[in-house]
């Protein structure tokens, strides 16, 4: 850091700011030490830095079903943006949510290990116990649908529901059917929330959701083929897109089509949404940007900077080949 400061004329602290990503730094100035910085490939030791500012340099990651795809790219989030505020990142999985499983997976990323914790397990269950728990540094929680605050990053998923309704009944439909996610996600609660407030809110009735046991397509197709049996269905608001591709492949196998016959309405935007055949229309959530938020927010009440809630990240309705209006 000394030879990086003497190389950009600068002081030894404001090389230190820079590195830190600290905004109290001139643009010139920043250029110099960066252009400095990467003439001489100076990299930051994290032991001695940690050793200076009596930090780890770690954030904790305490994560259940990373199959499932919100908590795996939020995981990513995590660790792009810990990456450039010079933090690493260690993780902990849950295989069950029980007491005891989250005060292991808390004891084993302690506050001798690191300096705070972002927990990626949006269940009910989870929470109940996460409060119930006395933890001695910042923990930021993913919850999905909940009121914001300053201690969990959530997407205002139950106004990304009601688009996808509100799609529907624009399009036409008298009503919309509901394959809901399984029990004790914040998610499916959410979403199943703002499913029944739209039509409420239109004055149409909600027939009763499609119970599933977990989030695979399988559980969509196995929703799918009930539906296809069902007279009258003309629209389908699938909890996540793997629900809905499963649910076009069982009214595909039935001789029905989509959207011809019936509308389907994703939800999460996957990467494979645009190349369904036909392609998915679906609500687009930002799950990259969850572990961004939640890095930022443990970073501020490290610095003692946090002020208030965390703002709901916005859902967005993404049109695409999946509906159409109703055959009349």
């Amino acid at each position: 850091m000394v030879d990086v400061a003497r190389l950009a004329g600068v002081s030894q602290q404001t090389v230190s700011r820079v590195v830190r990503g600290a905004t109290n730094v001139a643009p010139d100035i920043r250029e110099r030490v960066e252009l400095a910085i990467t003439q001489l490939r100076y990299r930051r030791n994290p032991a001695a830095a940690a050793l200076a500012s009596n930090r780890t340099m770690t954030i904790g990651v305490v994560s259940f079903e990373l199959s499932v795809l919100g908590p795996s790219v939020a995981l990513y989030g995590i660790s792009e943006e810990a990456r450039q505020h010079g933090y690493s990142t260690r993780l902990v999985t849950l295989d069950s949510l029980d007491r005891s499983t989250i005060r292991t997976a808390f004891d084993s990323v302690g506050s001798d290990a690191v300096d705070g914790v972002v927990v990626l397990a949006p269940l009910y269950d989870a929470i109940a116990v996460l409060e119930a728990l006395d933890i001695d540094v910042p923990v930021v929680s993913f919850q999905q649908g909940t009121p914001p605050s300053p201690t969990s990053v959530s997407i205002d998923e139950v106004r990304g529901a009601r688009a996808a309704v509100r799609h529907l009944l624009d399009l036409g439909h008298e009503t919309v059917w509901h394959v809901q996610g399984p029990e004790g996600w914040m998610a499916s609660r959410a979403r199943r929330r703002g499913w029944a407030e739209e039509l409420a809110a239109a004055g149409r009735v909600g027939p009763p959701p499609l119970e599933t046991s977990d989030w695979s397509a399988a559980e969509g197709y196995r929703a799918g083929r009930r539906l296809a049996q069902m007279p009258g269905v003309t629209a389908v608001f699938a909890a996540n897109d793997p629900f809905a591709l499963g649910v076009i492949k069982a009214l595909d196998d039935a001789g029905i089509d989509v959207p011809g016959d019936v509308s389907v309405v994703g939800f999460d935007d996957v990467k494979e949404a645009p190349y369904f055949r036909p392609a998915l229309t679906t609500v687009s959530l930002d799950f990259e940007a969850i572990g961004h938020v939640a890095v930022t927010r443990i970073l501020e009440m490290i610095r003692g900077e946090a002020h208030g809630d965390i703002p709901y990240i916005q859902p967005q309705l993404v049109v695409r080949d999946t509906t159409a209006k109703p055959k009349r």
